[in-house]
Formats: structure tokens, C-alpha cells, sequence
């Protein structure tokens, strides 16, 4: 797992890399503002992987509202076989912050 800033998730998605988003957060959060992606509250993450259809080796960028249940959810990730897991570095609060949202 390696930190990926608001800024480089951003350009990434510009540029329409092939980066899987999953947002960790619950469900109230989500519905709040989000950035889009795949929603699996992170408690349910365990056993919703395998309705994952990524390929292992696809960039994941995971995302939470602070950036620690999505490191969580990056080494979850791992233990199933996904290779190439970032996690948002500070989250959405990060996110939000750097773009004045």
C-alpha cells in the first residue's frame, strides 16, 4: 500500500487512468459527498471483495474521511490479492481542503 495525495487522485482521474475508486465510508458520508466510485462500508469490505470484479493488478485508490479506515481497507485489499492498493492520504477532509469544496 502507498499514499496517494488529493492531487494525484485528482490528475489521475483527469487524465481517465484506469484507477478503481472504493469509497470505505458508511452509508449517511457517502450520500453526504463523494467523488463517485464503488461504495462498501468498510465493515462489510471483508466479505463484498469477491463482488470486486477488478482485476488484481488494477490501480485501487481507496477513500474514507480522514484516511485511516481506507488504510484499513487497503490492507484487507492486500490479503485478498490486490497488488497495486493506494490509499487518499487524509481522506476526503484532504480532498475537500485542497480543492475548496
Amino acid at each position: 500500500m502507498t499514499d496517494i495525495s488529493p492531487e494525484e487522485l485528482k490528475q489521475s482521474l483527469q487524465e481517465g487512468k484506469d484507477i478503481q475508486l472504493l469509497d470505505v465510508r458508511e452509508a449517511i458520508e457517502f450520500h453526504t459527498f463523494n467523488i463517485g466510485g464503488v461504495h462498501i462500508p468498510l465493515g462489510q469490505l471483508p466479505q463484498s471483495i469477491e463482488d470486486l470484479e477488478w482485476d488484481p493488478s488494477t490501480e485501487i485508490a481507496v477513500i474514507c474521511q480522514r484516511g485511516i479506515r481506507s488504510k484499513t481497507a487497503c490492507q484487507i485489499l492486500e490479503m485478498a490479492g490486490f497488488k497495486n492498493v493506494r490509499n487518499l492520504n487524509g481522506g476526503l477532509l484532504a480532498w475537500r481542503k485542497t480543492f475548496n469544496l
